[in-house]
């Protein structure tokens, strides 16, 4: 299982992150916002990016993707953290991280990018 460090730690986490398929997923994305790392799955707690699972229109699958693909770039990018914040897990037995490098956190360039949004709690549609 990864190490789960603290804000005030270096960055130390690392991989070669592919795109999930059918087989086992041990080191890949999912989409936007969860992740696999050494077997465990993960949800960027920060944000919220267009679901790929069920999209509910052409604009939200075409954004999803993207922010699949961008996430993908970014955690391949180099050493990375995983902070842990006040809840641990979520309903879907992820683990509830925020990615950070360099101490700024991989969701907010997401957001910066248009590709997600911050998560407050409230699931909305990305279609418009």
């Amino acid at each position: 299982m990864p190490a789960f460090v603290s804000a005030s730690q270096q960055d130390a986490l690392s991989a070669s992150f592919s795109i999930c398929g059918d087989g086992p997923r041990v080191t890949c994305v999912v989409d936007g916002d969860t992740f696999w790392h050494q077997g465990v799955k993960i949800r960027i707690a920060d944000i919220d990016t267009p679901e790929l699972s069920r999209p509910r229109c052409e604009a939200e699958r075409v954004k999803g993707e993207a922010a699949k693909r961008r996430l993908r770039e970014l955690l391949n990018a180099g050493k990375f953290s995983l902070v842990a914040g006040w809840r641990d897990g979520d309903q879907h037995e992820r683990k509830l991280r925020t990615v950070t490098r360099n101490g700024r956190s991989i969701g907010e360039t997401l957001i910066a990018e248009g590709l997600a949004r911050s998560w407050d709690g409230a699931r909305r549609g990305w279609c418009h």
